[in-house]
């Protein structure tokens, strides 16, 4: 890592090219030992710079080869897709845009941690812009569709930067980032912004900001999680964490984004993997990971569930059948108690009767 000139903060903090002590979440270099002590619970499951790597094979950094034509080193591109030599334009801020980018080598690290810089921004006002960028970890890649410029019923993970709300009943606010695990079963409905195969999400607004921003996915031993640095302060802040989630290796990185009657411009500067060095236990290195199915073990189906305004979920709403069956349930308890209380009754009227 010395050789790429990065220096990595305790934590996640952000990697920052030659600039050490940048301010972060998690202590820096210098912080006294005893400190880390008391923050080693914490940060157990964080990793620090010196058990990461730059996986160059999978990353798109500047400055980027092949700008002006139609095809890069690592990388393939298709649709409105634009390089150029500072960003990669997946869609220009025009009507009816799809454009991605996809890595040509399929990934087969078990552990990793992926940090996006992006930029989303256009003339639009309010809700009138749109669609949204997808980031990708799938079995098929260069496929088109209605998904953010991408195929539905995919295979792998997605995570939707969505910037404008199709379904007028929703309480989120957006932009809305979400996360979806699919296994080719599952179709995403844009109507309802992709509620029903959510699996969680948070509000991010990340839309025409004067400064950075950039995205964190990390996945490691079932573990996933996001976070985003949106506010130019140099910390990663919360978004989504979830448990559970089996991901094959050998499969794609990519973006991708879309645009309708509305639109924006979509820009990916930087694509970064890093492995996490992570050990496994000798069950676990045992498996065949390039046939495990894309799934997440899920206490309760996402359909259950509906979003609030903060994108926190909740227990779902009392529809009809739930109220008949907490009624049926309530019926029967009083009855039972009824029986049970005639019966306690009459034994003690003939305890009683014995007396006399």
């Amino acid at each position: 890592m010395a050789a790429e000139g990065w220096i990595w903060r305790w934590g996640w903090g952000r990697r920052c090219l030659g600039r050490p002590g940048l301010p972060g979440p998690g202590p820096g270099p210098t912080t006294p030992l005893f400190l880390l002590l008391l923050l080693g619970s914490v940060a157990a499951d964080i990793t620090d710079g010196n058990s990461e790597h730059l996986k160059r094979e999978h990353s798109l950094i500047k400055p980027y080869q092949g700008v002006g034509s139609s095809s890069m080193p690592l990388w393939d591109f298709q649709g409105s897709t634009m390089l150029t030599s500072q960003y990669v334009r997946l869609t220009p801020d025009e009507r009816s845009k799809e454009g991605s980018i996809w890595n040509h080598q399929p990934c087969f690290l078990k552990d990793w941690e992926m940090h996006v810089h992006f930029k989303v921004h256009g003339t639009g006002k309010k809700n009138l812009h749109g669609d949204g960028i997808a980031l990708w970890y799938t079995r098929d890649r260069l496929v088109p569709g209605p998904v953010f410029g991408s195929k539905d019923n995919f295979h792998g993970l997605a995570i939707f930067l969505d910037t404008y709300p199709n379904d007028e009943t929703t309480e989120r606010v957006f932009p809305y980032i979400s996360v979806m695990v699919n296994n080719g079963s599952l179709s995403y409905d844009h109507s309802k912004d992709g509620r029903w195969t959510e699996l969680a999400g948070c509000t991010a607004d990340f839309r025409n900001r004067d400064h950075d921003t950039f995205l964190a996915v990390r996945y490691s031993r079932g573990r996933l999680t996001v976070m985003t640095d949106l506010e130019d302060k140099n910390e990663w802040k919360n978004c989504i964490d979830i448990t559970g989630v089996r991901l094959p290796t050998g499969y794609y990185f990519g973006a991708s984004a879309g645009t309708g009657d509305l639109s924006d411009n979509h820009d990916i500067i930087s694509m970064k993997l890093f492995q996490l060095m992570v050990e496994h236990t000798p069950d676990e290195e045992s498996i065949d990971w390039t046939k495990i199915e894309p799934s997440v073990n899920f206490l309760k189906s996402p359909k259950d569930n509906v979003d609030d305004p903060t994108g926190n979920f909740r227990s779902g709403p009392l529809t009809g059948w739930r109220v008949f069956l907490l009624l049926l349930c309530a019926l029967l308890g009083i009855v039972v108690c009824a029986v049970v209380g005639a019966v306690v009754f009459q034994k003690r009227q003939e305890r009683n009767k014995r007396f006399y």
